[in-house]
């Protein structure tokens, strides 16, 4: 993958975990290793890497694959039932899991290019396309409907101080229970398919990778790209985010009104998420910006 890496792995995992992730990430080349000799794989570079050390590997027969280890709290059950499902249609596939010990191998995205390399209109229709593919697979057992997302927003609405607009964090919330339960069709969500989990392949022209796996409307799956990609002006963003949305909505088979709905709620549920849970947030973000573009043209 050309251009330099992400590595936010540190940062994150101790933000978000605490002790525990310290923890884990002092312990972290020695699983690496023993899981390098367990498999028999041979250990390559750090690809980008957040929530999750991701380390590029060949297996014993020559395949091109990706280790991806993460805290071992459950929080990577929902991707192996995702990535299970779509058994490689649209997305990387699964080839080995251990989720007790929160490690994964998966199919290696070969040349691996972000599809942020690429015209942003190229990059919407591509990832329109994939949502396409993936919301036609069978909706595993056992994972979170999106309506559980709800509980965020009355978390930041119960605190004492007011960091994002609350009339917005409202609105929100009372759409996304209404969104929930107008949904007329429920399908497996990727969570968070946007410019940088979706890489250039071989086995086809593009992937998806890093699913959340949630259940739920189609329209949700057109949020996450708003935001996106990182280093965008975010004032542009916002500007083109009903066009945007235009495209995506009919790749999805939602109504355009229901996808700036789901738009404008995702967006916050975005900001809200990095104002409750981010120890170095610093203020409204790109997120933000758009929320408010699309906001007049929010249907109540």
């Amino acid at each position: 993958m050309p251009g330099p890496h992400r590595d936010d792995l540190a940062a994150t995992v101790t933000a978000q975990w605490g002790g525990r992730g310290a923890a884990w990430l002092a312990g972290l080349d020695r699983l690496v290793t023993g899981l390098a000799c367990e498999l028999n794989l041979e250990l390559g570079p750090a690809l980008p890497q957040s929530f999750h050390a991701v380390r590029a590997v060949t297996c014993a027969d020559g395949t091109a694959a990706v280790l991806k280890a993460g805290v071992p709290d459950g929080h990577l059950d929902a991707e192996v039932a995702a990535l299970r499902a779509w058994n490689g249609r649209g997305a990387v596939r699964l080839l080995w899991s251990d989720p007790a010990r929160g490690v994964l191998l998966l199919e290696r995205a070969v040349p691996g290019t972000e599809a942020a390399a690429v015209p942003d209109d190229t990059a919407l229709d591509t990832i329109g396309s994939l949502l396409a593919t993936l919301h036609t697979a069978p909706v595993p057992a056992g994972l979170d409907p999106v309506s559980c997302e709800r509980a965020a927003f009355d978390a930041h609405l119960a605190r004492r101080d007011e960091v994002l607009p609350r009339t917005l964090v409202e609105r929100a919330a009372a759409l996304w229970t209404g969104l929930c339960a107008g949904a007329e069709r429920e399908v497996l969500l990727h969570g968070d398919l946007h410019h940088h989990n979706v890489l250039a392949a071989t086995r086809e022209p593009w992937l998806a990778i890093d699913p959340h796996g949630r259940v739920g409307d189609p329209g949700y799956d057109c949020g996450q790209v708003l935001y996106n990609p990182l280093g965008a002006d975010p004032d542009d963003l916002a500007r083109r985010a009903p066009d945007r949305l235009a495209r995506l909505a009919g790749a999805v088979g939602v109504p355009w009104d229901r996808a700036v709905a789901w738009g404008f709620a995702v967006c916050v549920l975005s900001e809200v998420w990095d104002a409750d849970g981010d120890p170095s947030w610093a203020g409204p973000g790109t997120a933000l910006a758009v929320a408010r573009r699309l906001a007049p043209l929010v249907a109540d």
